[in-house]
């Protein structure tokens, strides 16, 4: 397994993306995919998965009608290894991108149907917790964020049909993937802050 440092992930992130945004998704899917992997066992390769997390829209803010089709050449001249570069596209899988080619890089390894199936997620449940007063995922309770969910015109950018797939390919319910994401974010979400705030990028 070739992976790369953290703080050399986080600068490749950051080289390539500079909407705070971006950079912030970034965290936050790092910061889930470390959390699942202690929560499914696989605690000794959390860093792993977190870097896979960081680094899984690399090329989105720059090439975003070829999304998960430049990556592989921006990770590979970073020195990032094959594993990481197929865990990376692996998001994208049967995602037809702007640029009308569709994705075919299959997850395969757990950790990769997790970062499928929670990626669209984390977008919609920040969306849901920017509308709350407190701005937080914290507080924020399953039933609420089940209703945000179900209102089609919320977050309409964030694919139901994506997280939904994603649910199957793991063998969960969907509210167990809602729970469970929340859950991870709630978690993570003052490490994150801090992170941006010390970017300067709050």
């Amino acid at each position: 397994m070739k992976t790369i440092a953290r703080e050399e992930a986080f600068n490749l992130l950051k080289k390539y993306n500079k909407d705070p945004f971006h950079i912030q998704h970034g965290l936050t899917v790092e910061a889930v995919m470390k959390w699942y992997a202690n929560e499914l066992g696989y605690g000794e390769d959390a860093e792993y998965w977190g870097i896979v997390g960081l680094l899984h829209d690399i090329d989105f803010e720059l090439y975003p009608e070829e999304h998960c089709l430049k990556a592989p050449g921006m990770l590979r001249e970073a020195g990032v290894g094959e594993d990481v570069i197929h865990a990376v596209c692996s998001h994208g899988y049967g995602i037809t991108v702007g640029c009308g080619a569709t994705i075919d890089v299959e997850p395969v390894h757990e950790m990769e149907k997790v970062l499928f199936a929670a990626d669209e997620l984390t977008g919609l449940i920040w969306a849901a917790a920017l509308m709350r007063p407190s701005k937080s995922t914290k507080d924020m309770e399953l039933k609420s964020l089940k209703k945000k969910y179900k209102s089609k015109g919320f977050a309409a950018g964030c694919s139901r049909e994506v997280i939904e797939r994603g649910a199957e390919q793991l063998g969960w319910e969907l509210n167990e993937l809602l729970e469970k994401t929340l859950q991870a974010m709630a978690a993570s979400e003052d490490t994150i802050k801090a992170e941006m705030e010390a970017e300067g990028l709050e």
